[in-house]
């Protein structure tokens, strides 16, 4: 399940100067690798989680290896690892040495069971972070309303309350939440 808050923010690519919402999805939790390990060890049954662990820790460091050789590396239906460089630039082609690149990063392109999960993802409406922050605040405090637009910094009688990437958990013209 996919938890997500919907937010308020003027789209950069566009022209358009009107808010629009937009969906940001939450994390629910982190998981370490040994967490990740253990999960994996328990669906698999065959090999335990320090097996998998190392595994997996050995695999990051061949793949980063590889990746300093050159290659690209294709792992299947999870993708494949390719590096890119970025670099600045000289007066000309002479000029330009190892020195002038200044970054490495790591490209990941998803293999087809990665693509684009949207057929497989089931949604889930939650309040943004800051509206769920206030709400436990005032629960708390032993109080029985919630003023979203102060919470999220804004003014109660601006919509949304500022212009920016303001975010909303629910649907309500007011910004002022009943606790119940």
């Amino acid at each position: 399940m996919i938890n997500y808050s919907v937010y308020m923010t003027i789209p950069t690519f566009s022209k358009d100067e009107t808010p629009k919402a937009y969906a940001r999805n939450q994390v629910s939790e982190i998981w370490s690798l040994e967490k990740f390990a253990k999960h994996i060890s328990d669906h698999n049954g065959v090999y335990s989680r320090g097996t998998v662990k190392g595994v997996i820790s050995d695999m990051c460091e061949c793949l980063v290896e590889q990746l300093l050789n050159g290659n690209k590396i294709q792992l299947g239906e999870l993708g494949t690892f390719g590096i890119s460089i970025s670099s600045e630039g000289a007066e000309s082609i002479d000029k330009f040495t190892a020195k002038n690149i200044k970054e490495v990063n790591i490209l990941f392109t998803p293999g087809v069971d990665f693509e684009n999960l949207i057929g497989r993802a089931d949604f889930n409406p939650v309040a943004s972070r800051i509206a769920q922050k206030a709400t436990l605040k005032a629960e708390k405090a032993g109080e029985t309303t919630v003023d979203l637009a102060a919470a999220k910094g804004g003014s109660a009688s601006t919509p949304g309350g500022n212009s920016g990437s303001t975010e909303t958990g629910n649907d309500d013209s007011d910004d002022t939440e009943t606790l119940g």
